[in-house]
């Protein structure tokens, strides 16, 4: 009996049709690399991934219209769903249209809400003036427009709100001034932080509780009470399953819910987290569309914010609203954002805030990181350059000797003494590697690292818990109250016991037997991946050999970039930058073509 190695094939063969199966095999393969759906209007150029004993001869969804396990219109029962043009599998056309759906009811629910939201608004006029200052002199490129003004206004005035912007851009900023406005308004109100790991999560709260906003003691104490969680921990997973006990019919009971990240959230999990929110609830997202999406399927959050042509664009009236806040007429938004008319259900309902208050846009690390994102290849070339900028470095011979200086870092997290504030240091500087196999490649990283230091006697890495030892958790203990993505160090308590010590929610020491926590890795090196939702003072940026790796994108390297808030140094060839600066995620999904039917129905076309 013969063994099938190809993953899609042991999918497709199950299905005994065979004009299904080279669909099914394609659709298992866009699965796995992060598709929602398979683009049936780009068909013929997918076939010629086909293995050769599958053959796909006609162009559309012609093939599937009569094929007894695809439904057609979502409500059936087939395990495949043919929608515009777009094969799905059951499951995820589902998770699809419950979150287009919860998007919907939002929106529905905002409508009668918005007088009386006007109104309250406009009795804090003072108060906002207090919170939006003028914004000072501009550094050279940067957008006069106060954008996290508009976005406050949109925050307080709608129940589904999406902010982007690069790293800098004041998102958390904006959030704690939308909570202040809204505290302000209702002393009671009920806020939920989340994102999709505690470290993320973690550094919301901390930014908030941290705001040096002007606002009164009682308001300020309203901050010092925000609590985060993850994503998970927010909707109370049931034990051994895939739910949540906080869904439709349980929803939350917070009056607002603010989740950062969102660019990391997949399409499972984001469907099951609107689902668990009323539609009464001001819910807030909050991300960076240029970073890297979910690692599992779906980039909803990127899809949402290119859903329209033009952001930041506003009714005649609604930029009125939002400029009559504005004291300085330099911020005030001009009359090319306004649409005299548009029917797109998330119009005025998405800000991308455009000025950085950590990287100007024409030096350092703020040029580099939107030169990749926009794979601008003249721009990134004058980086190659030696001394070219005293934010990057670029290493194009791998040196040994930068990697080592740069790992000698570590030695200060190592001989402080307080746990505390070596987790403090530990995160002053990280090694961020693109790909987890091969030379380039995390295990090997963190071998060489451990290596180097062990022969310099700063840790004994003879056996897997080893004091000073940093490591990454790959899974959430809940059990603990720690969560994929938070980092840690192995230290002795005061009676001599190896602990796994993290820093908790508040700020303080929480530590665990190592022996519990199974599923972590050393963190001397991480993957670009597992940094996000992360800052550290600088980065050495690890990248491999071959320009040809497909994860290898410019949002990936974008990604690493925008961790480092000092310094960044970047290990890898010229045309291996060139490259991934040229590569970019593209994932097939029906959310754009969706909302533009939505948008088409209203205008009557």
């Amino acid at each position: 009996m013969s063994t099938l190695n190809d993953v899609h094939q042991q999918f497709a063969e199950y299905f005994q049709i065979p004009v299904l199966k080279p669909y099914a095999w394609l659709l298992s393969k866009k699965l796995s690399e992060g598709h929602i759906c398979l683009d049936l209007h780009s068909i013929q150029a997918e076939a010629d991934a086909l293995p050769a004993f599958y053959t796909i001869s006609e162009s559309g969804p012609a093939p599937l219209s009569a094929v007894p396990l695809v439904g057609k219109d979502g409500n059936d029962t087939q395990p495949f769903v043919l929608y515009q043009n777009r094969l799905y599998l059951q499951r995820y056309y589902r998770y699809e249209t419950s979150f287009l759906q919860r998007i919907q009811d939002f929106l529905a629910a905002e409508n009668n809400a918005l007088p009386a939201r006007t109104a309250l608004l406009e009795q804090q006029q003072a108060l906002i003036h207090q919170l939006f200052p003028a914004s000072g002199p501009l550094n050279e490129g940067d957008d006069p427009v106060d954008w996290q003004l508009a976005a406050a206004i949109t925050g307080v005035l709608n129940n589904f709100t999406i902010i982007t912007g690069g790293p800098g851009t004041g998102k958390t900023t904006t959030v704690a001034r939308i909570l202040a406005i809204l505290y302000a308004t209702d002393p009671g109100l009920k806020v939920a932080l989340a994102a999709p790991t505690g470290k993320a999560a973690a550094r919301m709260a901390e930014s908030l509780r941290n705001t040096s906003i002007p606002v009164e003691p009682a308001i300020a104490g309203k901050f010092q009470e925000l609590t985060p969680a993850t994503i998970h921990r927010l909707l109370k997973p049931v034990k051994d399953s895939p739910y949540f006990r906080h869904n439709k019919n349980n929803p939350l009971t917070a009056d607002v819910v603010i989740i950062d990240e969102c660019s990391m959230i997949d399409v499972a999990l984001f469907a099951k987290l609107l689902d668990a929110i009323s539609p009464q609830t001001r819910l807030i997202l909050l991300g960076d569309k240029d970073q890297l999406a979910s690692v599992e399927a779906g980039s909803l959050f990127g899809d949402l914010c290119q859903a329209q042509e033009r952001l930041n664009e506003f009714s005649a009236a609604r930029r009125q609203l939002i400029n009559q806040f504005i004291a300085d007429p330099a911020n005030k938004i001009p009359e090319r954002f306004e649409a005299a008319e548009n029917h797109h259900p998330l119009f005025q309902h998405l800000i991308e805030l455009r000025r950085s208050h950590r990287f100007t846009g024409h030096t350092g690390i703020g040029k580099f990181s939107r030169a990749v994102i926009s794979n601008n290849q003249t721009v990134i070339r004058e980086f190659f350059k030696a001394d070219a900028d005293p934010q990057i470095f670029i290493d194009h011979s791998s040196s040994e000797r930068l990697f080592e200086k740069f790992i000698d870092g570590y030695e200060s997290f190592i001989r402080e003494p307080d746990t505390l504030t070596a987790l403090k240091k530990l995160n002053t500087q990280r090694v961020l590697v693109a790909i987890r196999e091969g030379a380039q490649g995390l295990y090997a990283i963190n071998r060489n690292i451990e290596k180097y230091l062990h022969d310099k006697k700063l840790i004994n890495a003879g056996t897997t818990f080893y004091q000073n030892r940093p490591l990454i958790l790959t899974r959430n203990y809940y059990e603990h109250g720690l969560f994929n993505g938070d980092t840690g160090i192995i230290r002795k308590d005061e009676n001599g016991v190896l602990m796994a010590w993290f820093e908790d929610s508040s700020g303080g020491l929480k530590g665990v037997l190592p022996g519990y926590l199974t599923q972590a890795e050393t963190a001397f090196a991480m993957t670009i991946h597992k940094s996000q939702g992360s800052e550290f003072g600088k980065v050495l940026i690890v990248l491999p050999d071959a320009a040809d790796v497909p994860i290898l994108t410019r949002e990936l390297l974008y990604t690493a970039v925008s961790r480092a808030r000092q310094k960044v140094y970047i290990q890898g060839a010229a045309d291996v930058i060139l490259m991934a600066a040229e590569r970019f995620v593209e994932r097939a999904s029906g959310i754009a073509a969706r909302f533009n039917a939505i948008a088409d129905i209203k205008t009557g076309e």
